[in-house]
């Protein structure tokens, strides 16, 4: 698909955004930016949403809702509804993002494992669908669909377990994970058919058992078992009480290199080779992607402020830290980020390739963003660009030091190669910094 096969032309996209932040002047007034490759954003939309709509049925009910908690911003969540994407959220803040970007109710599915009854008070009467988590979720719902009529379909979370991927703190279908209702503990299948066929009301099924480190085979093992249980449902039921299946997330993104690797073809082959009957048009299909949509696409540009010698390794001092990449910083093994090195004038920086080391900003030992890697040797006043960072990194500020929140820009790139920057974010100012830090209630404790 476009997304999969467009990396030559996304990296000479980034270099020419790079010159283009420098002498337009976006690095003037801060050390610091980020920016989102919007033709790239697109064509990922586009490689997702094509490649699903290719081997599904025709006429098969589907909506790709991108997972908020990746790129909450709204100027994002409207680029992305703009390509046929809806959203899910996962609170009140999210469902807020979502609304202002114009995603309709009938474009968002609400997840989470700790709804609150107003959130789901609230969702219910804008006809938003909604995944319990847990059986007293099931029993708080019980309560407002009586009260009430609602729009919303209504689902259950499943945790297949399946098992871990490489990464603990991401490995949602393990035998004690806090999502979803457990469908391997003694007597918890045979609780879910009866709660369905008490429950008329209920007719979808939800599972996300993938996210970074999880091997697509695992993935699509827990969509087989999502499928059976369904089935397992109908069945009881004599009827199509279940109609819809959100299969979630969760495909892996490469970080070591620009591409794009697995692509939503290989998900999809591994869905087809696990569980065919999920493309025949029996069931409505929800996706919940977010790291894949966005990752590749966002880079940040910093400027070396100073270097160093220590230990007689160099050290090359930025303003690109854990306030963007708290990942990395604090699970390095796990969450390691290449590192570009451009010149003051926002050229690839060339030279013998000498192992430094790149830290961040932030007052503790630990705040690198690479340790011992090989680069030209950096100088002040050079810039280091941090690709794959569109999800989960710089959109999703980390406060430490009151470190303030950098300007995220979109890009695009003319035939001409013309570079063009929208605002999507604004710097956050110091007089912001103070507001959220309690500034008018200074006196509130003595």
């Amino acid at each position: 698909m476009a997304a999969d096969m467009d990396t030559g032309g996304a990296a000479a996209r980034r270099d020419l955004a790079v010159r283009a932040a420098v002498e337009q002047g976006l690095l003037e007034a801060e050390p610091l930016v980020c920016l989102l490759d919007t033709a790239g954003i697109r064509a990922s939309a586009a490689a997702l949403t094509a490649t699903f709509a290719a081997e599904l049925a025709p006429g098969t009910p589907v909506l790709h809702a991108f997972a908020v908690k990746a790129a909450p911003l709204v100027p994002v969540l409207r680029l992305l509804a703009d390509a046929g994407l809806g959203c899910e959220v996962a609170g009140p803040g999210e469902l807020a993002l979502a609304r202002a970007a114009g995603v309709g109710s009938d474009r968002t599915v609400l997840d989470s494992p700790a709804k609150t009854a107003a959130e789901l008070r609230e969702a219910l009467a804008l006809g938003i669908a909604v995944n319990a988590d847990n059986r007293q979720e099931l029993g708080r719902l019980d309560a407002l669909v009586a009260a009430a009529p609602t729009a919303s379909p209504i689902g259950v979370r499943i945790n297949p377990q399946t098992g871990a991927g490489t990464i603990d703190a991401l490995s949602t279908a393990t035998a004690t994970s806090k999502f979803g209702i457990a469908l391997r503990d003694p007597g918890a299948r045979a609780w879910l058919v009866r709660a369905y066929l008490d429950r008329p009301w209920l007719t979808r099924l939800h599972i996300h058992s993938g996210s970074q480190g999880v091997p697509l085979e695992l993935i699509a093992e827990g969509v087989r078992e999502l499928h059976a249980l369904a089935e397992e449902i109908n069945a009881a039921a004599g009827r199509r009480q279940v109609d819809t299946l959100d299969i979630g997330g969760g495909l892996p993104v490469n970080f070591a290199s620009d591409e794009h690797t697995p692509a939503y073809a290989d998900y999809v082959r591994a869905l087809r080779g696990a569980v065919p009957a999920l493309f025949d048009g029996s069931y409505g299909l929800v996706t919940e992607f977010g790291r894949s949509l966005l990752a590749k696409h966002g880079l940040v540009v910093a400027r070396v402020e100073y270097t160093k010698t220590t230990g007689s390794r160099p050290i090359a001092l930025t303003h690109a830290g854990v306030q963007l990449a708290t990942r990395t910083v604090y699970a390095p093994a796990a969450w390691p980020l290449r590192i570009l090195p451009y010149d003051a004038k926002g050229a690839a920086k060339r030279g013998e390739p000498v192992a430094q080391d790149i830290a961040g900003p932030a007052c503790f030992a630990g705040d690198l963003l690479a340790t011992a890697r090989e680069l030209p040797l950096l100088a002040p006043g050079d810039l280091i660009g941090v690709p794959d960072t569109g999800a989960y990194f710089f959109t999703a500020h980390y406060g430490y030091n009151s470190l303030p929140r950098p300007a995220v820009h979109g890009f695009t790139v003319s035939p001409s190669t013309e570079v063009r920057f929208s605002l999507a974010r604004p710097a956050q100012s110091l007089a912001e910094i103070v507001t959220e830090a309690g500034g008018a209630l200074r006196d509130a404790l003595l």
